[in-house]
Parts: structure tokens; C-alpha cells; sequence
């Protein structure tokens, strides 16, 4: 039962990768949301998708099986590998079990997907990056930061997709395409190490040009504006390679989450995982290194240090959390005083290893009266105490600069605010929920179904479709929350998601997480570890 997928993908691939990303997520989103409003828990198990009403009225003769995954809106332009003429004349839908239809259809997503990454990837060269007239505006340098090196991780899509439509195009039932992914992980895909770690120079010369080249800011808005670009700006095209390198890492996921237990292709899919994950972690350490530097750089000429000096740029240290918090003022006996009295103003930078207490001076400066190490600091809040004393907290340093203990009873600005301070502070500190760590057979759930960009670096950046554990929240719309595909953690609002109520649906999430990392749970602690520090 082969065929030619090639005339198939040129067919009905009309949309750019950044359409086709938006309305896979959107629909798994949706997807969920109709498993989270089943009301009797007993019916359903958490392992089956929602019946179709094709499946409910008959399973017979030539009824297709439950459609997940993509969409089937006929404007869309999406196709189910179970629609493929190819496949309904073949006969094999009444051959093929429900489970193995659902593990085709994941297979297939991943190969039309890199098709349609692959036509955004060559309009961004062909449309912009060759642009006669971009070309004269744009110095060599200019041009070689802006685009880096897009052609490699084309020619790198390229061959990618061309082994993945041979696979397919060998047997109408696609036996695997996750030994491909491993193979061209591991042999090509550094190339999204080199592209993603160019990303902060990339957006601040692509901002500067926006700004200091008038001719550059008008042939980028003609060229957006052409028909080919779908009103799809010049940004989100650069952005491609790394919203594809994480993609396909939960594309691989979808997949290991329908192989058979201890089969092959579970070993399979769990090595492309594990190779995918490598890539996808050294992509954020690009991008993080570079920022990371620069703000450390930053920070330490700001500092003047009343104690003895720490020194402050080191190549293991970055900023978890810095801003400014009301210290107490005086022994706990000067409660009395009136409430401006009570506190003053000092300022904190967190630091991954070392907390440092300064007190805010003129000239953008900041004069450092304490310090301690971040391992030796420990919190705990103030309960019921009456509205001068709301949103407080004891932070002790079981030893200062001075190596002494010391303690401050601090104010934060919000019950957020405090929290957030307190986990930061002290990221072994029990939350409000059990943490993914835990193994606990339930936890609040939330899924993201809007995007959000992190604005501090104790926030953690959401996108669609994103199912996260909740650890905290708080009463004016904060969740700290623990990502499940990855056990990244962070804060960011409440009004970003949509609580999952079904506890089979929420068990359901967390056994699927299980299995994806069952190959490596030291690893997975050990991360999980890191990511709390």
C-alpha cells in the first residue's frame, strides 16, 4: 500500500508552520477541554478519547475510528491520515485496532508538520533573506546576525523530511518515523543549538534596525504585507527553528504516549526523546548564557559593598528574583508605632547561590549591608498579625556576613509578591500542592490557553496547550505552577489557563508524564532538583 506522499503534502499543505503550530495546539486544547466536562468519571476511562458519533452509532463496515489530534474543519486544510483516500481504499481501517489508528495519526502529524515547517523555513530565505532590496539595505554583519545560520538548519529540514517521506511512502501503515528522528537528532540537529543561541543578538539588531534604518523598516512592511506571509510578521518567521526543536520534542512525546509498552518502538521513541530533550535544553542554555552574562556584568557595577566584598560575576551564578521589600524596624515591641515608622525600604538580589541585602543610594547604586549563601537561608510567614503586618515574613540567614545568624521581618507588596519572595528564597519549602516529583496520584491542574511571555525571572514563559501542575497560588491571581513535559517551574497569572477538574483526566496526565521519563528517573529527580535551585 504505498504512495506518493510528496504530491499528497503539496496538495493540501497551504499553511505556514506558524498556522498550522496555532491550530494543532488550539485543537488539542479543545480536545481536552471536552474530556475535562465529562461528568461521570465512572463511563469514561482516562485513556480513551471522547467517543465520535460515527463511533458511537457503529464501529462497523466502513466507519472510520475516533479523529483526534488535528483539525477537520474543511477550511483548514488539515488532513488525518485516516482520510487519506490511499488509506480508506486500502481497507486497513477495519484491520488496525483504535489504539494503532491514534499512533498513526501521531506518526503522521509529526511528518505533515515538518512539511509545513519546511514552507515557512524556505519563505523566510526565499521572500526575505534574498530580497534584492534587503539585501543593499543590510551590512554583511548585519545580515549574518539577523538570518544566522537559517540555511544549514533548512538543508537540515530538508533532508529530515525527505527520509520521513520515504518511510511513509514504503507502507501505507507507517511502521515508525521515531528512529529517524533519533538518527537525525543526533547527527544533524545542532544546528538549532548555533540558530537559538544567536537569539538575543538576533532581536536586539532586529530592533535596532526597526529604529536607526527607515529603509529597513519599509521593505520588511512590504514584504509582510505580501499575500505569501498570511499577515504573518517578519518576527515570527526568525522565531521558527526554535518553536520547531520544541515542538518536535512534544510531537515525539504524543507519539511514546500510544507505542505499546516494553515494545520496540517504545525503546525508539524514548531515545528520540532523550536525544531531543539534550538539544532542546542546550538551545535554552544559549540563549540564557549570553543575557545571563550581561546582567551579572550589570549588576555588579551597581553594588558598593559596606561589608567585605563578594565577589559577584562568576560563570555558575545567574539572578533568580531581585526588588525591593519593607524591612521592619526595631524589636518586635515597636508594633505600636504608626505604620510608616515601622519599616524602611532595602533591596535584595537572589542570586542561584548567594543572597545579597543592600539598601538603595543615589545614582542608580546600591550599598550592600548583608549577604548569605542561598543554602542557609530559611523562611517562614506571618499568619493573622492585622493589616500593617499583612504580607509579612521572617527571613533568617543562618549565617550572614558576618557569620552570624540574623533574621528580618520583611513586607512584600502583595500576597504574590510574598509568596513568590518566600519560594524563591527557599525552594525546598513545602507548597500549597504536591509537586510532579511526588508521584502523588492527584494535583490541581491547570492548562495554558493563552501564551505568556515570562517578564521575571521567577516566571515561567506558557504556550498553548501547555498542562502544568499547580504548587501555589495565590488570592490576586498568581499560580506557581510545575510544567509537565518538562518540570520547568515558575509563576505566571491564573487568568493565562483553565483549571482541569476531571481527576481521571489530571491522572491520566500525570501517568502519560511517568512513562515519557520512566527511562531515566534519576535524571528526572536530578532535573527536578535543579529546576527548584
Amino acid at each position: 500500500f504505498s504512495f506518493n506522499l510528496s504530491d499528497l503534502l503539496c496538495s493540501f499543505l497551504g499553511l505556514l508552520y506558524q498556522e498550522y503550530r496555532d491550530k494543532s495546539t488550539r485543537e488539542e486544547i479543545e480536545t481536552r477541554r471536552l474530556q475535562d466536562s465529562q461528568t461521570d468519571p465512572e463511563e469514561t476511562s482516562p485513556s480513551e478519547e471522547t467517543p465520535s458519533e460515527a463511533e458511537s452509532t457503529s464501529t462497523s463496515e466502513n466507519k472510520a475510528p475516533p479523529q483526534i489530534n488535528l483539525l477537520r474543519n474543511s477550511n483548514s486544510r488539515f488532513n488525518l491520515w485516516q482520510d487519506l483516500p490511499e488509506v480508506q481504499n486500502s481497507g486497513v481501517l477495519s484491520i488496525l485496532q483504535p489504539d494503532e489508528i491514534k499512533l498513526q495519526e501521531a506518526m503522521f502529524e509529526l511528518v505533515t508538520s515538518e512539511a509545513s515547517y519546511y514552507k515557512s523555513l524556505n519563505l523566510l530565505v526565499s521572500h526575505f533573506m534574498e530580497n534584492e532590496r534587503l539585501k543593499k539595505i543590510l551590512h554583511q554583519s548585519e545580515a549574518h546576525i539577523l538570518f544566522s545560520n537559517v540555511l544549514d538548519v533548512m538543508a537540515v529540514s530538508e533532508r529530515f523530511l525527505l527520509d520521513l517521506e520515504q518511510r511513509v511512502e514504503e507502507n501505507i501503515v507507517i511502521s515508525d518515523v521515531c528512529d529517524i528522528v533519533y538518527q537525525h537528532t543526533v547527527n544533524h540537529f545542532s544546528v538549532y543549538i548555533t540558530y537559538v543561541s544567536n537569539q538575543t543578538y538576533q532581536e536586539r539588531t532586529y530592533k535596532q534596525l526597526l529604529q536607526d534604518k527607515p529603509a529597513f523598516r519599509e521593505v520588511i512592511s512590504q514584504l509582510e504585507l505580501d499575500p505569501k506571509c498570511k499577515g504573518l510578521s517578519f518576527s515570527s518567521f526568525l522565531i521558527l527553528p526554535f518553536q520547531r526543536i520544541t515542538r518536535l520534542k512534544l510531537l515525539v512525546q504524543n507519539i511514546l504516549k500510544k507505542v505499546e509498552e516494553k515494545s520496540d518502538r517504545e525503546s525508539t521513541a524514548l531515545d528520540a526523546h532523550k536525544e531531543l530533550e539534550t538539544v532542546v535544553k542546550a538551545c535554552n542554555e544559549g540563549v540564557r548564557k549570553m543575557s545571563r552574562t550581561e546582567q551579572m556584568i550589570s549588576i555588579q557595577k551597581k553594588l558598593e559593598f559596606k561589608i567585605k566584598s563578594v565577589p559577584i560575576i562568576s560563570h555558575s551564578r545567574w539572578l533568580l528574583k531581585q526588588g525591593e521589600l519593607q524591612q521592619m524596624n526595631g524589636p518586635k515591641t515597636s508594633r505600636t508605632l504608626r505604620t510608616k515608622k515601622l519599616f524602611r525600604e532595602i533591596y535584595l538580589f537572589l542570586f542561584n547561590d548567594l543572597l545579597v541585602i543592600c539598601r538603595q543610594i543615589p545614582g542608580d547604586k546600591y550599598q550592600v549591608f548583608d549577604s548569605a549563601p542561598r543554602g542557609l537561608l530559611r523562611v517562614e510567614e506571618l499568619e493573622d498579625q492585622g493589616q500593617s503586618l499583612a504580607n509579612v515574613f521572617i527571613l533568617r540567614l543562618l549565617e550572614n556576613a558576618d557569620d552570624r545568624e540574623a533574621s528580618y521581618m520583611l513586607k512584600a507588596s502583595s500576597q504574590s509578591e510574598m509568596k513568590r519572595w518566600m519560594i524563591s528564597l527557599a525552594p525546598n519549602r513545602r507548597t500549597k500542592f504536591v509537586s510532579f516529583t511526588s508521584r502523588l496520584v492527584d494535583c490541581p491542574q491547570i492548562q495554558c490557553v493563552h501564551p505568556y511571555v515570562a517578564q521575571q525571572p521567577d516566571e515561567l514563559s506558557l504556550e498553548l496547550a501547555d498542562v502544568l501542575n499547580i504548587l501555589d497560588k495565590t488570592d490576586d491571581g498568581w499560580i506557581f505552577g510545575e510544567r509537565l513535559h518538562d518540570q520547568e517551574r515558575g509563576w505566571f497569572p491564573s487568568s493565562m489557563g483553565e483549571e482541569i477538574l476531571n481527576p481521571k483526566i489530571r491522572a491520566q496526565n500525570l501517568k502519560e508524564c511517568f512513562r515519557v521519563h520512566k527511562s531515566d528517573d534519576s535524571q528526572r529527580r536530578k532535573l527536578g532538583s535543579r529546576n527548584r535551585q
